[in-house]
């Protein structure tokens, strides 16, 4: 089993973004190592155990950047954040364990195309799971690795990422079993030409139309480990006047985006600070979208309040006439689950003690609507579908990536980000403190990209579109429909192997 283990291991390593080397195609060494070990496995435990070992050791690699913001900005020695990957990765092992444990048993009673079918059924199905369960964390999305290749991506137009992601295991599993069974080699065929022929299709087509606005995107590249230190704040917000002031210069931007909590003060309150920032705002001729936290008095008379993570727009009159509040925080870094349970506080101290935000409505800058996703929230699929739902016409990610170092997050977060763009359809600015600042077009491709640690802006064009992607219409039913569809087909499975134990 141990040449299978390293198969997935290294496929994922490889396939996945990183640093040093990545080659997508690769990423479907993942879940065809996988496959094969629930083939080889002499039963279901053993395939779970190995799948397991396997998912385990191939998430640990791609979160190895886990251990930056834990060591350098919690509470943690960096001994003890060393295993928090490895923990992560165990969990999401669970969901790999349990994928050779269904190819194992299924193996045994369906054969051909079928078997490949149920294969990318059931690993969608886990992946919207793995989404979903304990508020989610769906960073690797087998799809994600292949953004690279635009001509790769297409389908997620139609059906989304964690369908996508079924797709390629079925062409991962179709190519293993090719020599087996004939119907095998003839769907991995069809799947190739369907994900490469609709692709360079849809990448012929003109993009869809609409109201164009020039955007500034504004990389700070402000340390972490300074940012909320006082004696640093006129200096960040200097930082960004200046360079949207450059951005002015180079162009006419009707709208700059500052990056996630670029402000680190409460930007709503008339401080001296806000007071500047709102200042060079009514004497330029760009509205600001910035990141910043917030709060709102619970009980005025006891002091009581919470706190947002809030994008907050401000008009050219100088007004925080609309904002959004993050809705889906990170736990551990920006609440603590389970809090009266655990013996140990936040991992991120620095990240703030927040409350998921209560609107999430479009903000209007001219003729767009700005579907506003912050950090890493740009990696849940329904978020992005729930701003377009509400009417936007551009979807903006305001991230601080700081927190993970020159280490291949910054890079995962965009792949994930991009498949945002495909599903909806829809421009996607996305600015960063630290990089990757991008724009991304409704076909995936990055047609503005900034460096990771420079201080830089980017002026970008983007449209305002109305037009929907079949994906926005069948979300919803895909929803419930795939995960539906994959347990009548464990079910059938099941009960094919309870027969045949009876007999």
């Amino acid at each position: 089993m141990s040449y299978l283990i390293l198969i997935a291991m290294f496929g994922a390593w490889a396939g996945f973004a990183n640093p040093v080397f990545q080659f997508p195609l690769a990423a479907l060494g993942l879940p065809l190592g996988l496959a094969w070990i629930g083939f080889r496995a002499t039963s279901a435990r053993k395939a779970f155990r190995f799948g397991w070992l396997a998912g385990t050791l191939a998430a640990t690699g791609c979160l190895y950047w886990m251990v930056i913001p834990v060591s350098q900005y919690g509470n943690f020695p960096f001994l003890l954040a060393l295993p928090c990957p490895m923990l992560v990765g165990a969990v999401l092992g669970m969901y790999y364990g349990a994928f050779s444990a269904f190819m194992h048993v299924a193996g045994k009673h369906v054969s051909g195309a079928i078997l490949c079918l149920l294969a990318g059924l059931v690993w969608a199905a886990l992946e919207i799971l793995c989404g979903t369960l304990f508020t989610g964390f769906p960073w690797m999305n087998l799809a994600s690795a292949f953004t690279p290749w635009p001509a790769a991506i297409q389908l997620a137009s139609i059906v989304g990422a964690y369908g996508l992601s079924g797709i390629f295991v079925v062409l991962a599993v179709s190519l293993l079993l090719c020599s087996t069974y004939r119907s095998s080699l003839a769907l991995a065929v069809f799947m190739a030409i369907l994900v490469a022929g609709f692709g360079l299709f849809r990448l012929q087509q003109p993009l869809p139309d609409g109201p164009e606005i020039d955007i500034a995107l504004i990389q700070g590249n402000v340390d972490q480990s300074r940012k909320w230190d006082g004696r640093f704040q006129v200096d960040t917000v200097e930082k960004y006047i200046g360079l949207t002031r450059k951005a002015e210069q180079e162009a006419a931007p009707e709208l700059a985006i500052w990056p996630e909590t670029a402000m680190p003060f409460y930007l709503q309150e008339r401080t001296r600070l806000s007071e500047v920032v709102r200042k060079f705002v009514r004497e330029s001729s760009v509205a600001v979208l910035t990141g910043t936290p917030a709060y709102e008095m619970t009980n005025p008379q006891t002091r009581d309040y919470v706190l947002f993570n809030r994008a907050a727009l401000v008009s050219r009159d100088g007004r925080i006439r609309e904002y959004y509040d993050k809705e889906h925080l990170v736990p551990f870094g920006e609440y603590m689950p389970f809090e009266e349970w655990l013996p140990f506080g936040k991992l991120v101290q620095a990240a703030g003690d927040f409350v998921p935000g209560k609107t999430s409505a479009p903000l209007s800058v001219g003729k767009a609507a700005l579907g506003t996703l912050i950090c890493y929230e740009a990696i849940f699929p329904e978020l992005a579908q729930k701003q377009v739902a509400q009417g936007a016409t551009v979807l903006v990610n305001i991230s601080n990536d700081a927190w993970f170092g020159r280490t291949s997050a910054p890079m995962q977060h965009l792949s994930l980000a991009t498949l945002r763009a495909v599903e909806q359809g829809r421009w996607l600015a996305r600015s960063t403190n630290t990089g990757i600042s991008a724009a991304i077009d409704p076909h995936g491709r990055i047609t503005a990209r900034s460096g990771m640690f420079t201080e830089e802006f980017l002026n970008i064009r983007v449209k305002a579109i109305d037009e929907k992607t079949i994906f926005h219409h069948t979300c919803p039913t895909l929803a419930w429909g795939i995960p539906l569809a994959a347990l009548l087909g464990v079910a059938f499975v099941v009960r094919r192997e309870h027969i045949a134990r009876k007999r």
